[in-house]
This record gives structure tokens, C-alpha cells and sequence, in this order.
């Protein structure tokens, strides 16, 4: 196979295992396999943040999430313990899964190595290519879930909104943060708050701000009009 070829069957056989996701997701006027719209939606912000991706990069993206509705939540105990379990088995999962998928479709085990050690993301803040997968799931969520993750989680007091978004905003390089401040203004305005709130401390959990201080900045970006000026 030429390199187009061998993406081309790597991204049809991740569709194709994410198409057998029983659960559903609406996507404008179509009712999608959940995982799969994920891995479309993974696709799209991908493009955004790295106009010319690697294959790699195009395959890890794709592979997010692939066939997690196989290792589900509910089969971990319950509590920070047992969610961290959950996430590290689903990211060996899906890495081994898409190991597979690329040597298949005749990639080198060097490259399908690589690919699962980005998905299993053991080298976030150290690898540029686990980061840039860290950024699109960053967006991806904001975008897409962090609304409905509100609604489902109404039993969350304020201290923890604000620490799941310094964590996710801690996770993200400055180029995930500046996409992420151009998302902001389309936020519902209780999670434009809920962000600004976060985002005005004078630390985010696990990232410290370039030169301290307590302004209205963060790790070098201005914070937006339509964040900066909502009452507090």
C-alpha cells in the first residue's frame, strides 16, 4: 500500500469499530454511533489547531475513543481512584486497538508503537504529538460535552466546577488556550462565568502562570471581553 493507502484503511477500520457503538449522539439532523461522532468531532479540531497533521497524528485522533463503550465507566469502583483506573485502561485499550489497526494496514511496528504511546498519553507535557492530542480532546469536550457534563452533574458544588476546569485548562498548551478563548464567547453564560471564575485566579492547578501575579491574564493570554467583564 502507498502511505494515503495504508491511511485511508486505518481511518475506515477505526469508523468502521466506532460505528458499532450501540449508543447514540445527535449531530445536527442525524442521530450518529457516539464514539463515532467523537472521532469526527476529534478529526475536525484536529484540522483546527494543525492545519497539516502527521499521519499519526490523524490516526491517534480518530482512535480517541475507539470502541470504549466495550470498558464502561460503571465496571471501576467509584471515586478519583477508580475513574483514573478507568481512564489508563481505556488508554491502553485504545492504543492497543489502534496498534493493530496500523500494523494491518501495513504500517511499521515503529509508527504503531508510537501511536499507542500517544494514546496512552504517558508523555503528556514531555511529547509535542501527546500534547496536540491533549489540546483536540480539550476542545472537543468544551465544545461539545462540558454543557450537557454540567446538566448531568448538577450535584457538583462550585469548588469542583472550578477544579475540573483548571485541570482541564492545565492540561492544554498555549495553543489549545488561545483556541479555547476564541471558543469561550459561544459558551451558555453560566459556563462563561463558571470559566472566568476559573481562569482569574492568580495560579491553574498544576500550571503556573509566566511571571506570577494576580491580573486578568493567564499563562499569557488576555482573557476576552465577554469573560473579563462578567460580574463575578
Amino acid at each position: 500500500m502507498s502511505q494515503s493507502e495504508q491511511l485511508d484503511c486505518a481511518l475506515r477500520a477505526i469508523d468502521d469499530a466506532n460505528r458499532e457503538d450501540p449508543n447514540r449522539e445527535q449531530v445536527g439532523n442525524d442521530l450518529l454511533p457516539r464514539e463515532y461522532a467523537y472521532s469526527q468531532h476529534m478529526t475536525r479540531w484536529l484540522f483546527e489547531l494543525e492545519p497539516a497533521p502527521t499521519e499519526r497524528m490523524q490516526i491517534a485522533c480518530r482512535a480517541q475513543h475507539i470502541e470504549r463503550w466495550t470498558m464502561p465507566r460503571k465496571d471501576y469502583p467509584e471515586g478519583r481512584k477508580g475513574y483514573y483506573e478507568w481512564r489508563q485502561a481505556c488508554g491502553r485499550m485504545h492504543g492497543r486497538r489502534a496498534s493493530e489497526i496500523m500494523a494491518a494496514c501495513g504500517y511499521p511496528q515503529e509508527e504503531c508503537d508510537r501511536v499507542e504511546t500517544i494514546l496512552t498519553k504517558r508523555e503528556l507535557r514531555k511529547d509535542a504529538d501527546t500534547q496536540l492530542l491533549e489540546d483536540v480532546a480539550c476542545m472537543v469536550f468544551l465544545e461539545r460535552y462540558f454543557a450537557d457534563f454540567y446538566e448531568e452533574k448538577a450535584e457538583y458544588d462550585r469548588e469542583k466546577w472550578l477544579r475540573i476546569v483548571r485541570r482541564t485548562w492545565g492540561k492544554m498548551s498555549p495553543r489549545g488556550h488561545e483556541a479555547a478563548l476564541k471558543l469561550a464567547s459561544d459558551l451558555p453564560e453560566h459556563l462563561l462565568a463558571l470559566l472566568q471564575e476559573a481562569l482569574a485566579e492568580p495560579e491553574v492547578e498544576g500550571v503556573q502562570r509566566p511571571g506570577g501575579g494576580s491580573d486578568k491574564s493567564v499563562l499569557g493570554h488576555d482573557l476576552p471581553a465577554g469573560l473579563s467583564k462578567l460580574p463575578s
